[in-house]
């Protein structure tokens, strides 16, 4: 099962829509579930990832997770075989997730997210996303960040909503947390789809983490509905992306 987490300004229905994740889904046989924020949390519709001194950040999670407890409880899901996705806010908090539940995930996927350890309030959360803020070092060293899943970054080059070094930032953080290095990029580019320049990190021969910078998109989920709010049908699809690292970890 893949759990799918909505950015600001949408909701599970449309994002559904917009990823055309369960497409995906009928065709390959697996589940996904796509947990929504309450407007009452925030107007918006965004997930309060970046509110951990009052821990609501924290309850925030607990309830996808209990969400994803009971996705588990009335369909026969494989517990074993989950993975987190997210897009802009829900990409922070499927990160907040992954090193929160690390044993429950296989793979989580940041869509142009800010990475834990940026911001700590709504001031620090918006200074992030213009990229004005450095990133902490995420609490981890090789031995107990090796309990955390694969994480698979993209983000948009000329994303003016959060910047692109907040993609760069959430790989290499979470790569220095396990002690990966960086191999070379190699640049992927399928048909007319926009092109992307692709970095892996590995400790060992595992890969720990995956950046995938990716030309002429903005703050959208790439190969998503065109008519879709923050959806570019131009850029490489996400959705095969995310289905194809989850399923590698599935495998294993």
């Amino acid at each position: 099962m893949i759990v799918m987490l909505h950015g600001c300004r949408q909701d599970a229905k449309g994002f559904a829509a917009s990823t055309r994740m369960n497409q995906i889904a009928a065709r390959e046989r697996f589940f996904v579930l796509y947990p929504q924020q309450d407007r009452l949390a925030n107007p918006r519709g965004c997930w309060n990832w970046f509110d951990i001194k009052s821990g609501r950040a924290y309850g925030e999670a607990a309830l996808v997770m209990a969400a994803v407890a009971q996705a588990c409880l009335l369909n026969p899901v494989h517990r074993e075989s989950l993975a987190i996705a997210g897009l802009s806010a829900g990409a922070s908090m499927a990160a907040l997730l992954a090193t929160r539940y690390p044993a429950r995930f296989k793979a989580v996927a940041m869509h142009s997210g800010v990475p834990a350890g940026t911001a700590y309030s709504a001031l620090t959360a918006l200074q992030a996303m213009r990229g004005d803020r450095a990133t902490s070092p995420l609490h981890g060293n090789s031995m107990s960040a090796a309990s955390w899943p694969p994480l698979l970054v993209i983000h948009g080059m000329v994303d003016t909503v959060v910047d692109v070094r907040n993609g760069r930032a959430a790989a290499q953080v979470w790569a220095a947390a396990a002690g990966a290095r960086a191999t070379a990029p190699r640049n992927v580019q399928r048909g007319k789809r926009y092109a992307m320049q692709v970095t892996d990190f590995k400790q060992r021969g595992r890969t720990v983490a995956t950046l995938a910078e990716v030309e002429g998109l903005g703050h959208a989920w790439s190969g998503g509905v065109a008519t879709a709010p923050f959806g570019d049908a131009q850029g490489p699809d996400a959705s095969r992306m995310v289905w194809g690292f989850a399923a590698k970890q599935f495998r294993k």
